[in-house]
């Protein structure tokens, strides 16, 4: 008789790496701008302190469909629990056998991370040298880890956080393991003049950037904004930037431009197209070394199954 394996988190944590899921979820979003992905928008609860989300999908190119439950509390730290804490459930397209159950708040962090890179590796200019973070929690170091894997010519991160124990955290944890410069700011601002790339992974219900700290050039990869009401960045920089989202319909319901949208600051077709689109040559991405980008990463299922399908590869499961 089949049985469902249970995968555990220190499972995930052996057999898949970032630079694997980054790869995953590359050509998950591939396989979306080419129309081979199911998945409707994620659903979100509204919960004391917090939400949960459900989100399914299948990616008939992988043979795999599934779905993730996930939730959101920002002051579970103050708790011993983190943030975000994740379960995958895997099931076979062919029978809707349950293939596995993972655990997978490690995967959701290294997913994000990886849609991150990717989005500032698409978008941003080649020579990048400076990257800012906002955010010191358990995305601002893992976009740490993944951006260090792409931006080549990096030379030194600014990093911010309203929780600076944290910051000083992140600086003592990576700096010599990354062999690179991680210097704390006191606030936004310090971190973000000067900076090539700018990641935004807070909880924000306010912009937290100002648009005259943002000079020609700058990419931003905004990972906070992934609810309604949530933003990071000050709507005047949108509408300088070249816009993409990871996802048209959920992107503008619960990314960074969801708020300008429904207040009138932004308009729909300001907004370029999906990440996807310009990884299949169907969108054309940064234009030149003087334009503003910005990519939303809201976080998509397809990110989800993609990488839980190395695990079951790698595991000899699928």
């Amino acid at each position: 008789m089949r049985q469902t394996l249970y995968i555990r988190e220190e499972q995930v944590k052996e057999v898949l790496t970032l630079t694997e899921a980054i790869e995953a979820v590359e050509a998950a979003f591939k396989d979306k701008a080419e129309g081979q992905v199911i998945m409707p928008p994620k659903l979100i609860i509204p919960l004391p302190g917090g939400d949960f989300r459900a989100m399914p999908a299948y990616l008939p190119r992988q043979n795999i469909a599934g779905v993730k439950v996930v939730n959101s509390h920002p002051n579970n730290r103050e708790k011993g629990l983190p943030s975000v804490m994740a379960t995958l459930v895997l099931v076979e397209p062919e029978t809707g056998f349950p293939l596995a159950i993972i655990e997978a708040t490690y995967l959701t962090a290294l997913r994000t991370a990886a849609a991150g890179a990717l989005g500032t590796r698409t978008l941003a200019n080649l020579n990048s040298r400076k990257l800012a973070i906002l955010g010191a929690g358990t995305q601002g170091r893992f976009q740490l880890l993944s951006h260090k894997l792409i931006l080549l010519n990096l030379e030194q991160v600014c990093i911010w956080s309203l929780d600076e124990d944290l910051a000083w955290e992140v600086k003592r944890d990576l700096e010599s393991q990354l062999g690179i410069e991680i210097r704390v700011c006191p606030d936004p601002e310090t971190a973000v003049k000067g900076a090539n790339v700018v990641v935004t992974t807070t909880p924000s219900r306010k912009p937290l950037v100002k648009n005259e700290w943002v000079s020609d050039g700058m990419h931003f990869t905004c990972i906070g904004a992934d609810a309604p009401g949530k933003q990071e960045l000050d709507p005047a920089i949108l509408q300088r930037a070249r816009i993409f989202l990871d996802d048209m319909a959920q992107g503008m319901e619960s990314g960074e431009v969801n708020v300008p949208l429904h207040e009138g600051l932004l308009k729909p077709e300001q907004i370029v197209g999906e990440l996807g689109e310009v990884l299949v040559g169907k969108k054309e991405g940064r234009r030149s070394d003087d334009e503003i980008t910005v990519f939303s990463s809201t976080g998509l299922a397809i990110q989800d199954l993609a990488c839980g399908a190395v695990i079951l590869k790698k595991l000899g499961a699928l």
